[in-house]
């Protein structure tokens, strides 16, 4: 178990997709997973504020980030670019490499439900590579948590990511799932 930095505040996080590759040096990185598949490659981090990932193939770059809109991020070839707040769900056919589909959202709940769900990821934390625990920001006696599950398959990557943000008591919620055009 890894204990690092607070989480920032929930308020001001938003989902992009970039059309290009983003340097890491930008974010403050805790976990990263990298997956070499026969037709794609993808990098997954864990920062401060949520996740970042690129994926690549066949010429064609994506970066998908959760984080705060105050984070430095490169000003060309925005896709997508979304407040995180209630739920929202699209499909994008980028080029002819890629088919994206995303759900992403900010769930704040009640007190009990929220310290369930943050205990249930704590305790699952040691079945997957990519969790960080974060430390308490001082006003709550607990820290936030990153989870994120990968399904990884000859032509698609499924990203599901939960952050939890406890001084909020609330989760921010993203599933993307990146499909290569078959032969």
């Amino acid at each position: 178990m890894d204990i690092s930095t607070t989480r920032p505040k929930v308020a001001q996080l938003t989902f992009r997709l970039l059309g290009r590759s983003v340097h890491p040096e930008l974010f403050q990185i805790f976990k990263t997973h990298r997956i070499e598949r026969q037709f794609y490659s993808a990098d997954l981090n864990i920062t401060s504020d949520g996740h970042f990932l690129v994926i690549r193939s066949d010429g064609q770059t994506l970066t998908e980030i959760a984080a705060s809109s105050h984070q430095l991020i490169p000003s060309t070839r925005h896709i997508l670019e979304l407040p995180l707040r209630d739920s929202t769900s699209d499909a994008l056919q980028i080029d002819e490499t890629f088919h994206y589909r995303f759900r992403c959202g900010l769930e704040r709940l009640p007190a009990e439900m929220f310290w369930m769900i943050q205990q249930q990821l704590k305790d699952s934390g040691s079945d997957h590579d990519l969790v960080q625990f974060f430390n308490a920001s001082g006003r709550i006696p607990i820290g936030g948590v990153s989870f994120i599950h990968i399904d990884s398959r000859r032509r698609s990557l499924r990203i599901q990511a939960i952050h939890t943000f406890p001084d909020d008591l609330a989760l921010v919620k993203t599933e993307s799932t990146f499909t290569l055009r078959g032969e």
